[in-house]
């Protein structure tokens, strides 16, 4: 399985960038989608989860800002990020999971990898 992540760029504190991942090489509708994070000189860090059902799961300092969500027919996951802020400059990666639940936070449980997208939000 192949992820693809795009749509990542230079954005003003407040502004809003959608991200994207395509999925190539199976179906993703039977996995659940993650998106993690990394700052340069930090640990990879969870941000939001969605399962093929359309249940979510948030990191707490992205709920209300952030929306995950798939298009299963595309293939594709989004998460919209919104009401940026500096601190949420990192490089973004998307994930694939055969599993679901409060476990979804953790990089183990995921099995494929996105190259990741950078996101830069000026201040």
């Amino acid at each position: 399985v192949q992820l693809q992540a795009s749509g990542g760029g230079l954005v003003q504190a407040g502004g809003s960038l959608r991200l994207s991942c395509a999925v190539s090489g199976r179906t993703s509708s039977s996995y659940a989608m993650g998106w993690f994070r990394q700052a340069p000189g930090k640990e990879r860090e969870f941000v939001a989860a969605i399962h093929w059902s359309g249940f979510t799961h948030y990191e707490d300092s992205v709920k209300g800002r952030f929306t995950i969500s798939r298009d299963n027919a595309k293939n594709t996951v989004y998460l919209q990020m919104s009401s940026l802020k500096p601190e949420d400059t990192s490089v973004y990666y998307c994930a694939a999971s055969p599993y679901w639940g409060t476990i979804n936070t953790r990089r183990d449980v995921y099995d494929s990898w996105g190259q990741g997208t950078l996101v830069t939000v000026s201040s």
